[in-house]
């Protein structure tokens, strides 16, 4: 029998001085049996940086041809393409291929770094992908906040970013590796 994701909701409220952004999100997150809770709040913070009315978590791990996250236009074309992890040049590829815009959002510290080292040539030739690299103090961080239930407010202001719950504040600054292309 296949193990079934454990189910966490989020009440966030995003301020985003920078873009700019206001809007708060009920979230319903699915996170898979063989994600650990690093990612998911690492999901969770590119959720909160990508925020529009129209994104979504997508089926994730569970779906091989759908990135974490994505905010579609009503005629279905991928307006922004929020992948996580260390993607292999094919799939950002794809990626660049099928949205306005991608969002890489690495955070596994070392193996993030050697992944950049051997994509940074490959990436920079596509016009309309940003990767962001989470320090791996952040995510620590991130993760420690992660409960079934969560009540979190984000505030970005300048590049700098606050992640806060009644208890704990987070602030981090996200590594800008690649930014795409005008």
């Amino acid at each position: 029998m296949a193990l079934k994701s454990t189910i966490f909701k989020a009440e966030l409220a995003v301020s985003d001085m920078d873009r700019p952004y206001y809007g708060s999100h009920s979230l319903t997150i699915a996170q898979h049996p063989s994600e650990n809770d690093a990612r998911m709040m690492v999901r969770l913070l590119a959720f909160a940086c990508e925020a529009t009315e129209t994104l979504a978590f997508t089926r994730g791990l569970d779906e091989p041809d759908e990135p974490d996250l994505w905010d579609k236009h009503l005629t279905g074309d991928i307006a922004n393409w929020v992948e996580l992890g260390q993607p292999d040049e094919a799939r950002l590829k794809r990626a660049a291929a099928r949205a306005e815009r991608v969002n890489v959002y690495t955070y596994n510290g070392p193996s993030a770094r050697e992944w950049w080292k051997g994509m940074a040539g490959k990436a920079g030739k596509l016009r309309n992908v940003t990767v962001y690299n989470v320090p791996t103090e952040a995510v620590e961080a991130l993760a420690a906040l992660a409960q079934r239930a969560m009540r979190l407010s984000v505030t970005i202001q300048d590049g700098d970013i606050w992640v806060a719950d009644d208890d704990h504040n987070v602030q981090l600054r996200l590594d800008v590796l690649q930014r795409a292309q005008a």
